[in-house]
């Protein structure tokens, strides 16, 4: 499957990154192998880096000759950042950190990255662990993720001097100042819940301005022109997850929501020009992908919903061509391209050609009311070989989060059976339940306050709509899921142990009154 996907500046080439599983049966375990690839817009494509232990971060620089990335291959222990011809030919190790990098910036110079890593563990206490003193002290092992400038020759790094703790930094278009997300320590609940955006001087770490983000926020992004940033935010501190396209002064100011009006959730941005920000919407089980002013004019939807899922994407230099993250019911995440003018993405790779030749069950959409008159919405892959009138054994597959949802794209993966059960005769259902994301704040905040309750009946209100339909076998209903889905599962096997036959935890719940004393999310 693609793992990410960036367009080169001139908008002739998509550098991408290829994720491929490990096999059990002739490799050593471990997590599956990144490769870097290029392919060009008729999908001519070359392998640059092959079966790396990790690989992520792409970015070109400015001529296109370049393309940085971070990662190990198999024999190393910690990220660092590399550079690659565009052409090919041999990787150039870029930094030699003694902790691995997290994630780095490339200036629009490219003469300079910024990149993030945790500060080294003090001599004192390496000694200790190496004498055996090395418990675990609960939220006091973590160490701060410290801001690193270093120029793409090597030259040793320099660290800035920051108050926190940082997660994500972006540099400004005339590569003087970093938009950094800082929290107050580097436990997950400060990352989640007390993070902010300092707009700092590069060469001084001077504060220059402070984007006061209230509760979780993503991806944030400056114009061309250096005066505006645009974060996919919280509406507030109590919304369950980012998804307002939101702006502020680079100087410093409060957050302008730019479609208020969005029944859904924005999971990706990318300036266009210096008035326009494009961005990536879920709607429901879709996808759309449109465009609005800085001021919040002139909204407009390039790629309706109803079509292929889009997940990620990136921009060319002058914003007429852009690089996706696609997929369907029939294939995982492949690269799309699209030029200004098209009406829709054209894809360009093909990672798992022996699809073509796969039999599926077919996907549908799925409507129906819970117990209370909520509409809720689902995706069912039907048996593969079904016989209408039959009964068949039904899976219910519950999302975690649960601000997360279920796309019509690619729904089969680890921890996930769809056509893999499919093929074996059973139904297999996914619904976005109250709390789910991809229709707007309110309907992700229909679950506060009532853990397990309402938001549970929907999946059973499922289970029922899908039994009185005539697909489901009722006595032939497993549930399963991971995270909250897991929660969601052990409640099934328990509350409802007479309605469900099996059920299948994954990384799950099962002590809320643990959980909330000892978790590392925020509750």
């Amino acid at each position: 499957t693609v793992g990410e996907a960036v367009i080169s500046p001139d908008g002739s080439r998509v550098a991408y990154v290829l994720r491929i599983p490990r096999d059990p049966f002739t490799e050593s375990d471990g997590p599956e192998w990144a490769e870097l690839h290029v392919v060009d817009q008729i999908g001519k494509e070359a392998t640059l880096v092959a079966r790396w232990a990790s690989l992520a971060g792409l970015a070109w620089s400015a001529d296109g000759a370049t393309i940085y990335f971070f990662g190990r291959s198999p024999n190393i222990q910690r990220n660092a950042v590399y550079a690659i011809a565009a052409t090919g030919g041999e990787v150039r190790p870029v930094t030699a950190h003694p902790t691995s990098i997290q994630s780095f910036a490339l200036a629009p110079d490219g003469k300079t990255i910024a990149f993030l890593a945790a500060e080294e563990t003090p001599a004192v206490k390496a000694d200790l662990r190496r004498k055996g003193f090395n418990q675990e002290i609960y939220e006091e092992d973590r160490p701060f993720v410290l801001v690193w400038i270093i120029d793409t020759a090597g030259v040793a790094a320099r660290k800035l001097d920051l108050t926190g703790s940082a997660s994500a930094m972006r540099w400004s278009p005339e590569g003087e100042r970093l938009a950094v997300a800082l929290a107050p320590t580097p436990l997950i609940d400060d990352e989640y819940m007390n993070c902010k955006i300092r707009v700092v001087e590069a060469a001084t770490s001077k504060v220059a301005g402070e984007i006061n983000t209230s509760g979780k926020f993503g991806e944030f992004e400056w114009s061309l022109d250096g005066k505006t940033i645009a974060v996919i935010s919280a509406a507030d501190r109590n919304d369950p997850q980012q998804g307002r396209l939101t702006v502020a002064s680079a100087t410093g100011s409060a957050l302008r929501d730019l479609l208020p009006n969005l029944k859904g959730h924005v999971s990706a941005i990318a300036w266009m020009d210096a008035n326009t920000v494009m961005y990536i919407a879920d709607e429901g089980v879709w996808t759309s992908f449109g465009r609005v002013s800085r001021d919040g004019s002139g909204q407009k939807t390039i790629v309706p919903t109803g079509g292929t899922i889009l997940t990620a994407f990136s921009l060319s230099a002058d914003g007429q061509s852009g690089a996706f993250l696609g997929q369907t019911p029939s294939h995982p995440a492949e690269v799309f391209a699209m030029k200004h003018g098209e009406a829709a993405p054209r894809r360009l790779t093909d990672s798992n050609p022996w699809l073509a030749g796969v039999r599926m069950g077919k996907q549908e959409i799925v409507r129906y009311k819970a117990r209370d008159g909520l509409e809720i919405e689902g995706l069912l892959i039907r048996p593969l070989d079904e016989v209408k009138g039959q009964r068949y054994p039904l899976i219910l597959t519950v999302h975690g989060g649960p601000e997360s949802n279920y796309r019509n794209g690619w729904l089969t993966g680890y921890s996930s059976p769809g056509q893999m059960a499919a093929v074996r005769g059973y139904a297999v259902f996914y619904p976005n339940y109250r709390g789910s994301t991809g229709r707007g704040v309110a309907f992700s905040k229909l679950n506060q306050g009532d853990a397990a309750g309402k938001e549970f009946d929907d999946l059973m209100d499922g289970v029922d709509y899908l039994i009185a339909q005539g697909l489901a076998d009722k006595s032939k209903v497993g549930i399963t899921g991971g995270s909250y889905g897991g929660y969601a599962t052990a409640w099934g096997a328990t509350y409802y142990s007479d309605r469900y036959a099996a059920a299948v935890m994954f990384v799950g719940i099962s002590d809320k009154i643990s959980k909330w004393g000892t978790t590392d999310i925020a509750q």
